[in-house]
């Protein structure tokens, strides 16, 4: 396989990743004199604040993705290809992939990140991570399967871990689905499941700081607080979740809560990218980069967004936060810079611009933190919703969206509860294992990855 694109002689730019940053920076180079090829290993973008709406039954995946496809069908000299990143030649100015090798005249790197288990095995192989849409529909039909269970379930041990759901990490994706679930307890499950005892539903969250959402001010983590802590949700600050063994979360503490429902939104870290040297790798896995989003060591390699950590800016000495604004002003800036040399101009420095923060607890609940203001409950909320309203893509989305929220605040209801698993063809497995194989000696000469080790 391979990726058919013609050299036209124009100057390539690869960008790998199609978050915020990378889409940014693609549809920011529209009518430039660059050839754009985007590659993503999905065929889709995704809006990663909602991914927890997917996995509480609130809304459905395609409700916030949209295909690149359809995002570049008016474009000349843009191409999608859906493929992963398995090494960067820098010195001969080409990366191989998953479906073959592509030659660049200029890469930009925006991975993203993956969910960190801290070497954890046991963690790894038992909790429901929650960073993609597909991982959300993955924990939607852990906890509507383990209900249905419970109900036919003639073991009380048992029942009590289907029933148990344990969120681990504090920040707010684990806030934010801490919230939606207790929701969905108080307003949904006692009209679907009307012979359980809903008293057997314990929700807990376990955040290893000595506050939630420790990325915002203190006022925000307080009110945050307070509001779960009134929805039902057990709070276990200062504590981490260490193992889990025989269907039971295992505390630093030395309590065990009993739980098939562990949900893990406790961090994340960078993938390896062989061919980035080790000596461009920062904390967390992170690439190292200059003022210009430039990868250190290099002239014609960038990083933006959650893979990035530039140095330089005392604001910010361990990086720029992992959220969409800085993914999305680093892609701004690379596509200007990208501009400008082609005209031969000057290339411009970043500065971040902290357009503030928020999290979302619930109904009417929410906190905000926007230019050195603090805000809590409905407010925050209106302002919570109108901006990632306006975020999404494609005013069909947003429509959608907007009308599936106002059917649930007046009715209480989520109407998405199916449990949906996808089968695999034969011709999908037999495709995938081609692909496999016919790129497997291609990598056997690939660069060192950032922690010595050869890809295989």
């Amino acid at each position: 396989m391979s990726f058919n694109i013609a050299d036209n002689g124009k100057k390539r730019v690869v960008i790998v990743g199609g978050g915020f940053g990378g889409l940014r920076l693609a549809r920011d180079l529209k009518n430039s004199d660059y050839q754009v090829v985007l590659i993503d290993k999905n065929n889709y973008h995704q809006f990663p604040p909602l991914i927890y709406q997917i996995a509480t039954a609130g809304l459905t995946p395609g409700d916030i993705s949209f295909p690149y496809r359809k995002l570049f069908e008016d474009r000349s000299d843009y191409f999608y290809r859906m493929a992963e990143l398995r090494a960067v030649y820098a010195d001969k100015n080409y990366i191989q992939t998953s479906i073959g090798k592509l030659s660049y005249d200029y890469l930009v790197l925006a991975c993203g990140t993956k969910t960190n288990f801290f070497h954890n095995s046991n963690i790894e192989a038992s909790a429901v991570p929650m960073k993609t849409v597909s991982e959300a529909m993955g924990l939607r039909n852990t906890i509507l399967s383990n209900f249905e269970r419970a109900i036919t379930c003639s073991d009380e041990k048992e029942r009590q871990e289907l029933l148990n759901v344990v969120i681990v990490g504090g920040g707010p994706s684990g806030v934010e689905i801490a919230g939606a679930l207790a929701e969905m307890r108080k307003y949904v499950v006692p009209k679907d499941y009307p012979d359980m005892d809903i008293s057997l539903m314990n929700i807990i969250l376990v955040q290893g700081a000595k506050r939630l959402l420790p990325g915002m001010s203190e006022k925000a983590s307080a009110l945050s607080l307070k509001f779960l802590e009134k929805m039902g949700v057990k709070v276990k600050l200062g504590t981490r979740v260490t193992d889990y063994a025989d269907h039971a979360a295992v505390l630093n503490s030395g309590e065990s809560i009993p739980t098939r429902n562990l949900i893990w939104v406790g961090g994340v870290i960078c993938p390896d990218i062989p061919g980035i040297g080790k000596g461009s790798v920062g904390r967390g896995n992170r690439i190292l980069v200059d003022e210009h989003c430039r990868v250190d060591g290099t002239e014609n390699i960038f990083a933006i967004g959650d893979i990035a950590l530039m140095h330089g800016d005392a604001a910010y000495p361990e990086g720029h936060p992992q959220m969409a604004q800085p993914a999305i002003q680093q892609g701004d800036l690379v596509a200007r810079n990208l501009l400008a040399i082609a005209k031969g101009g000057k290339e411009a420095p970043f500065r971040y611009r902290d357009l503030g923060s928020m999290a979302t607890i619930g109904r009417n609940k929410a906190v905000a933190d926007i230019a050195g203001m603090h805000f809590g409950g409905f407010f925050a909320w209106l302002i919570w919703m109108f901006v990632h309203l306006m975020s999404i893509l494609g005013v069909k989305n947003k429509l959608s969206v907007f009308f599936d929220w106002i059917w649930s605040y007046f009715t209480y209801d989520r109407s998405n509860r199916m449990i949906l698993r996808s089968v695999a063809t034969k011709e999908m497995k037999d495709l995938e294992q081609r692909i496999r194989e016919s790129h497997w000696g291609d990598l056997k000469g690939a660069p060192e990855a950032a922690g010595g080790e050869k890809q295989p």
